[in-house]
């Protein structure tokens, strides 16, 4: 009897027919289907809950991937803000520098070539800054300094003197030495500096002659 009781639980476990064929007989074939269908929807759940969390973890992930890049982005715009700051400071000291170069020259070729005793220096006028001036008599120097001359600081200086005609007609004087101190001079530059009657020089050479105008 043990036996056969025993041979019984095991096909009510392992024989899934044979389980509904007992519940049938039992009247509990229904509820055990349903207990089955139960299962496998709650599985399924189960596993939709495990993707979603997955996809969750997966999104976290990009997220802090993003924030990384984010961070890295702002170190990098923050390393370049400082660079740029420095090759500010060094443009300026390296301008600073061609500025007092080009005064002691230009004031010494003068003296020297001309026998002109013109104190050279910067002024400002409306804010306006002009690199270098000076005045003796009737002669006046009007000039800019710069590390390289391109075509358009040529036509910078020519736009201030007709600036300082209109604002400070007094700083004109009837005849003008025009001059740029420069470093580095494009053959465009020097052409055009030609046309304006421009002496470009630094304390190596003359790039154009030297001129008075009246």
């Amino acid at each position: 009897m043990n036996k056969l009781k025993e041979e019984f639980l095991e096909l009510l476990e392992k024989d899934k027919e044979f389980r509904y064929a007992v519940a049938g007989y039992l009247g509990l074939s229904e509820i055990l289907k349903r207990l089955d269908r139960l299962e496998e929807g709650q599985n399924k759940l189960f596993e939709s809950q495990k993707r979603i969390w997955e996809n969750i973890e997966k999104l976290w992930e990009n997220q802090n991937r993003l924030w990384e890049n984010q961070n890295k982005l702002w170190e990098e715009l923050r390393e370049l803000r400082i660079t740029q700051a420095r090759l500010a400071a060094t443009l300026d000291r390296l301008t600073i520098t061609i500025e007092e170069e080009g005064l002691d020259v230009i004031e010494k070729r003068l003296k020297d070539e001309l026998g002109l005793d013109i104190k050279l220096n910067r002024i400002f006028v409306n804010e306006k800054e002009i690199n270098i001036y000076g005045s003796f008599a009737d002669i006046c120097v009007i000039g800019e300094a710069t590390i390289r001359l391109g075509k358009r600081l040529v036509e910078e200086l020519e736009e201030e003197i007709k600036f300082l005609k209109e604002i400070k007609p007094e700083l004109v004087k009837p005849k003008i030495i025009k001059v740029i101190y420069t470093d580095y001079a494009t053959p465009e530059a020097i052409d055009l500096a030609k046309e304006y009657g421009i002496w470009v020089l630094n304390w190596k050479r003359d790039f154009t002659s030297r001129k008075i105008l009246s």
